[in-house]
């Protein structure tokens, strides 16, 4: 075993796409936890999704061992974390497991939003900061001018930056260097009693939950009987083991190291995430202070198509809440859709993701309705309630003010797109309130509602700078909004699934854009569907989706007239009958097309 002097705890942190994954990869090379048969881009990255979309999701812990240059060995807790905004809880729950981080710049981009606010949340921590410019291979890479925008920006000594690159491999031995050097061991008693932070964990149908441990004081081992400080709830430890990536078994994990164990817990909520492990007998004085719990921010509703998946999409979800600590959802109910659940994410990538691991890692067919914020409704007799579902909204003359939550928007983008950058933020209802030069490029400052930028505003944000604009963004209040409910009715019913609020200046392009999508992807039938979009009882738009119309003169070869006029008003009266009774199935792209932008 590493006496905890040798062992170093650290996180590679990170704006999204600036290498996190790739220099892990060298750096499992070079401590030899790959192999010439395992070798393969972005090894930490596990999850199908994760290689399909080319980012990270989870955070990843591995153990490493590593002999410095001095001949000394040393042992390397690693946690790759993700990059983008929707998984920064990932990643604060990553650094409380740490005692210093790997800072990562884009050698050609620069300081970008995550980079900033990643550093921060390490610095909140009180972590040692490593800072490393990374992609120095690439043609358009400029590491001098990127690390004294880490200092200007950050106010990391540029002279402290170490250039490298994870994908020829160039400087990471001296990264590893610097983390033995800069990086402070771990602190901790071996002797005292047992306490260990739970920083994730994953279901196992055999092993029941394994929770992924960095043990603060104390030592863990198979036999130790141990309780979970919130829940009171002891259990018998089977199995410890440490991260290599794969889960590998060992016989005990003491102060400062960080490892998994099971103890047969069977009920997920038992081992919930953020919690401290201690011992039954004899138990640490406090526990470790935890996490914040995260606030979604997002909310959708998710059905299963078919009726009888309802309690399957209970269970999935449930464990992949153990596995995703910021996901929330509760029961609901729609006449469109019947039973569901309203989930509350931390984005629309978090919301996009969520839906995907359960449709893939649980076989689940899934419709989901348009994402929404949490609106604060002031009805007339003074009632104030909070409103995450747009269908659910009273008629507008019991209520008398509706308030959308703002955010604090921050953009960093080249001087040459800032013309329209700022038209689309005008067009998204935003104010601004700063705008400051980041070394080379260009920081705007807005508030803007958090409605506005749900659907469409990164991916066109990304378009305009042709993919050189980065943003970043936290919640600050609400602020009343002149807002209003676009129902949408297709055949004269109410589909409760498809409401939204919106401003009251883009209802009407809002609501002809949704009708005229809704139009292209509802099948025709054997009569004419009206799709409209209303407020209250007024409709301001419409569109047909037209009628098929069978040939009844198919078989008329000439003959008399008045015989084809009879077989004609004959279809017209089976039709009306037909209308009056006909029910229209709406498919999953009619609930998308709510969602895709008109651009």
């Amino acid at each position: 075993m590493a006496s905890a002097s040798h062992i170093r705890n650290f996180s590679i942190i990170a704006h999204v796409d600036h290498g996190k994954s790739t220099l892990a990869d060298r750096i499992l090379e070079i401590c030899g936890a790959m192999t010439e048969r395992d070798k393969r881009a972005q090894t930490l990255d596990t999850l199908d999704l994760e290689r399909e979309r080319g980012i990270t999701i989870k955070a990843t812990p591995v153990r490493l061992d590593y002999t410095a240059k001095d001949g000394q060995e040393y042992v390397f807790h690693l946690i790759d974390t993700p990059g983008h905004v929707d998984f920064n809880y990932e990643v604060s729950r990553s650094l409380a497991a740490c005692e210093g981080v790997l800072l990562l710049v884009d050698a050609s981009q620069g300081v970008e939003a995550q980079t900033i606010v990643n550093a921060y949340l390490a610095v909140e921590s009180n972590l040692l900061i490593v800072p490393v410019v990374n992609k120095i291979d690439l043609p358009s890479a400029m590491p001098a001018e990127s690390a004294q925008e880490l200092e200007d920006v950050i106010g990391i000594p540029a002279e402290d930056a170490i250039f490298a690159s994870g994908k020829t491999g160039e400087g990471v031995r001296d990264v590893l260097e610097a983390i033995v050097a800069r990086i402070p061991p771990p602190p901790g008693d071996p002797e005292a009693p047992l306490k260990a932070l739970v920083f994730d964990s994953v279901y196992s149908s055999y092993q029941g939950v394994i929770p992924f441990i960095r043990v603060l004081e104390g030592t863990i081992q198979t036999g130790t009987k141990i309780k979970f400080w919130s829940t009171d709830k002891e259990f018998e430890v089977t199995e410890v083991g440490v991260f290599r990536p794969a889960l590998e078994k060992t016989q005990v994990l003491k102060a400062g190291e960080v490892g998994w164990f099971t103890a047969a817990i069977r009920d997920i909520h038992d081992a919930p995430v953020g919690d401290t492990v201690t011992g039954a007998k004899i138990s640490t004085l406090e526990p470790f202070p935890g996490f914040k719990p995260a606030q979604p921010v997002v909310f959708s509703g998710l059905y299963p198509t078919e009726t009888n998946d309802y309690p399957k999409m209970r269970e999935a979800l449930e464990k992949l809440q153990l596995n995703d600590a910021a996901l929330n959802f509760e029961p609901e109910t729609s006449e469109a859709l019947g039973f569901g659940f309203r989930c509350g994410f931390l984005g629309l990538l978090h919301a996009e993701v969520v839906q995907e691991r359960l449709e893939r890692e649980f076989d689940l067919d899934l419709i989901a309705t348009a994402p929404s914020v949490i609106y604060k409704v002031t009805l007339t007799d003074g009632t104030v309630f909070t409103m995450q579902n747009p269908s659910l909204l009273p008629t507008m003359d019991r209520v008398t003010k509706i308030e959308e939550p703002y955010i604090k928007l921050a953009v960093i983008l080249p001087e040459e797109y800032v013309g329209s950058a700022m038209q689309l933020l005008v067009e998204k209802r935003g104010i601004m309130k700063d705008m400051v030069y980041v070394g080379r490029r260009v920081e705007l400052r807005y508030e803007v509602p958090f409605g506005e930028i749900l659907y469409d505003f990164h991916d066109r944000l990304k378009s305009l700078s042709r993919g050189y604009a980065s943003m970043d963004y936290e919640q600050i209040d609400y602020q009343e909004g002149d807002l209003v409910k676009v129902g949408i009715l297709v055949n004269n019913d109410i589909v409760d699934a498809l409401a939204i609020i919106c401003h009251r200046d883009k209802a009407d392009s809002t609501g002809r854009r949704i009708v005229e999508k809704m139009a292209e992807v509802i099948p025709r039938q054997m009569f004419p569907v009206p799709i409209q979009a209303a407020i209250g009882g007024k409709i301001i738009a419409r569109a047909t989706v037209k009628a098929y119309r069978k040939d009844v003169l198919a078989k008329c070869y000439g003959g008399d007239i008045t015989r084809k006029k009879k077989l004609l008003e004959k279809q017209k009266k089976g039709r009306k009958r037909m209308k009056s009774i006909g029910t229209v199935e709406v498919p999953q792209e009619a609930f998308l097309a709510v969602l895709s932008s008109g651009e």
